[in-house]
């Protein structure tokens, strides 16, 4: 039978636990009123990044999405809220490298014993990194970009629940980027057509206005012209030397 120190032990790891569990819940709501709130994937991104760092009070907390072959793109950072599109090296992050070449979540619970991150031990130390999650994000079976976390030593290290966690929020990630996508191409979608119309509708005048030169000029000579105000000077002159090569060419089907 355990004892009354190692039942009370039992109790609080328990209730730490659901008070963990309550703090990923309450931080995924934040995320889906908050993304909700934005159709604009910059925003949409920062809004997660921000909400991750806040809730496990991070070192570290970015965003990255795909980019060039050997590179990807910071588009959204807890840390350093400016940065909004940074060329990173893939190369310079065995850990991103890895999540994105493999679709995998790469969950590093003791970077300074990882043989992976070897070549950077240097660099992670100078940062007194501890443990270090990458997340990948998927669109339609394909890997678009991966959630990095990482935190200090003196803070907690991640869980496998902490894992879990942010595998969810990519894929709450994922669905937003997917409708900000659809949004903004609908947007630009609405932009062109208003641009066509625009220019059709500039393009009607101009037809007007020559019509109603050439046919003025056809009829009565040089006697009356029409008063153009809608076309600006240059437009103006232009239909003035069309109307010309127009009369000329009539003249000449008139002398057969």
């Amino acid at each position: 039978m355990p004892s009354p120190e190692d039942e009370l032990a039992r109790l609080r790891a328990q209730f730490a636990a659901v008070q963990h569990e309550r703090d990923h819940l309450r931080a995924i709501v934040d995320i889906l009123q908050e993304v909700s709130a934005s159709l604009h994937f910059v925003d949409v991104l920062q809004t997660i990044a921000r909400k991750m760092g806040e809730t496990f009070g991070l070192d570290r907390c970015a965003i990255f999405l795909s980019g060039d072959k050997d590179e990807v793109r910071l588009v959204a950072s807890y840390e350093d809220p400016t940065i909004r599109n940074l060329v990173v090296d893939l190369n310079r992050y065995p850990e991103l490298k890895r999540a994105f070449e493999s679709g995998e979540t790469v969950f590093i619970p003791d970077a300074a014993n990882e043989p992976m991150l070897r070549s950077i031990r240097l660099h992670l130390d100078e940062r007194n990194v501890r443990s270090i999650i990458v997340v990948p994000i998927r669109w339609e079976g394909s890997v678009i970009g991966a959630i990095f976390l990482r935190t200090e030593r003196d803070a907690e290290p991640f869980s496998d629940a902490d894992v879990r966690f942010c595998q969810t929020v990519a894929s709450l990630t994922a669905k937003a980027l997917r409708n900000a996508h659809r949004f903004e191409t609908l947007l630009h979608s609405q932009q062109d057509v208003a641009i066509a119309q625009r220019k059709a509708e500039l393009q009607r005048v101009a037809l007007v206005g020559f019509l109603r030169r050439l046919l003025d000029r056809y009829a009565r000579g040089e006697e009356h012209t029409w008063a153009e105000t809608l076309l600006p000077k240059a437009a103006d002159e232009e239909l003035e030397r069309l109307v010309t090569v127009a009369m000329q060419v009539l003249e000449e089907e008139a002398r057969g």
